[in-house]
């Protein structure tokens, strides 16, 4: 292998580390603000809640990829969000299978509650950055992304 395509490997490795750990310190930020509002809620139940407050009535295959969890994990946390009264299932009208999930008013009022604080950190991750900055790194991602599919 050349060395500027080892180069590039590594520093793409670097790069995919690097966001690993972004995340995590992230989860570990909103997990530690979310006990002191409800030590029962997780961040995976808050991320799910997240992503149907951005997109209404996907179904539970979308939440799975979006999120990236198995079929059978996602099942889990829509039952435990249904038990909580969080989020509801409904029968989609063109094919009764197919279960629409929507936030309900409960539920919309933890993600208004928990969503602001999970905006602070990611300004305070972004730091001094502009927002060509923040704007090139966000295409930069979403092309390495692209170019695993």
């Amino acid at each position: 292998m050349p060395a500027e395509e080892n180069n590039i490997s590594e520093l793409a490795l670097e790069l995919g580390l690097a966001m690993g750990e972004m995340k995590n310190r992230l989860r570990q930020k909103i997990q530690a603000k979310i006990n002191e509002y409800d030590p029962d809620l997780s961040f995976e139940l808050i991320e799910i809640m997240g992503l149907l407050s951005r997109n209404e009535g996907i179904n539970q295959q979308e939440i799975g990829n979006k999120v990236s969890k198995d079929k059978s994990s996602i099942t889990y946390l829509i039952n435990s969000l249904v038990k909580r009264e969080f989020v509801q299932r409904i029968e989609n009208k063109n094919d009764r299978r197919n279960k629409q999930i929507y936030l309900t008013d409960k539920g919309k009022q933890i993600v208004e509650t928990v969503y602001p604080w999970a905006l602070e950190l990611y300004k305070k991750a972004a730091g001094d950055f502009n927002e060509n900055e923040i704007k090139n790194a966000l295409l930069l991602v979403k092309k390495m992304t692209t170019n695993l599919e």
